[in-house]
């Protein structure tokens, strides 16, 4: 009886284990960027303030992403407790959440003007979108950021103090490494061509003089959100650019997002979710059904 009583403990504290890990999607690579509804489910401007982010930390050989600025104050950039349980709890140590994207802060070091006031009204703030990243405190000159987040608050308004988990996702250390290549400095290292043929966009040479034109000295980052918004081919089929390719109509803006939208997006998410848990459960059945077939046998 001790050991039936042992086993169901330990059947319930894996269980446990299992659904308490964060259901949050992790994002790779610029291909994954690609598959979320930037302009219907997620504010377009999201692309532009990750953008700022990638090119503002400092990300080393070995994948160590240094913190470069003030969390406590600098671009707006402010303590995140997680009250409402949206992402992992902090491991053990000097950890703490941060975010990041109220346009509106008043604050000593503002975000680049190129952040604030888009060039397009397609990619124009909405205020609702957010970064959250977790940093490790090493000392208090070294600080290093382990986790990123995109997310948004609830609705359209900024005034709603919590953010959606149905819209946030992780962004991994190596598709920071790719959006940094689409760095807006004078001194960056790719050309549009550059970037164009490496990422295996379907942009011709007329779209590219249409983004120098409509972005100017941030034709790189206007390269970038073509990619995402608008150039949904996959990059590992046949690449084949066509000398004259029609331009594609934009995607609707995040404020003409629809609640019939948004209810379709999150029964979606909704599915998945239940799909996820309904794998835990039948896994917790299976290893339930293990240990008390040993029990039996046991005797």
């Amino acid at each position: 009886m001790k050991m039936s009583g042992r086993v169901v403990s330990c059947c319930v504290a894996l269980f446990l284990v299992l659904t308490s890990v964060s259901a949050v999607q992790k994002l790779n690579s610029i291909d994954d960027l690609k598959k979320i509804n930037f302009g219907w489910s997620v504010p377009k401007h999201s692309l532009v303030l990750l953008h700022w982010f990638a090119n503002r930390v400092d990300i080393n050989n070995n994948d160590v992403i240094r913190l470069t600025f003030n969390p406590n104050g600098d671009y707006g950039s402010h303590h995140y407790g997680n009250f409402e349980g949206l992402l992992d709890p902090l491991p053990p140590g000097r950890y703490r959440y941060y975010t990041l994207g109220n346009l509106y802060q008043d604050t000593s070091e503002p975000l680049p003007r190129y952040v604030i006031q888009p060039p397009t009204e397609e990619y124009a703030r909405t205020n609702v979108d957010r970064i959250i990243f977790r940093v490790r405190e090493h000392n208090t000159a070294w600080q290093t950021i382990d986790q990123v987040y995109i997310t948004q608050h609830y609705g359209t308004s900024y005034a709603e103090t919590r953010y959606d988990p149905a819209y946030t996702y992780q962004i991994s250390t190596n598709l920071l490494r790719q959006i940094r290549e689409f760095s807006v400095e004078e001194n960056q290292r790719n050309s549009l061509t550059e970037l164009r043929d490496h990422f295996r966009t379907n942009a011709d040479d007329s779209q590219l003089r249409h983004l120098r034109n409509i972005w100017g000295n941030l034709a790189c980052l206007g390269l970038l959100l073509y990619i995402v918004t608008q150039d949904k081919r996959p990059s590992n089929q046949h690449y084949c650019r066509p000398q004259h390719a029609a331009r594609r109509n934009p995607q609707p803006d995040f404020f003409y997002n629809t609640p019939e939208n948004r209810q379709y997006h999150r029964n979606s998410n909704d599915d998945d979710c239940c799909q996820s848990c309904l794998s835990i459960v039948l896994v917790f059945i299976f290893l339930l059904a293990f240990f008390s077939f040993l029990h039996i046998n046991g005797k």
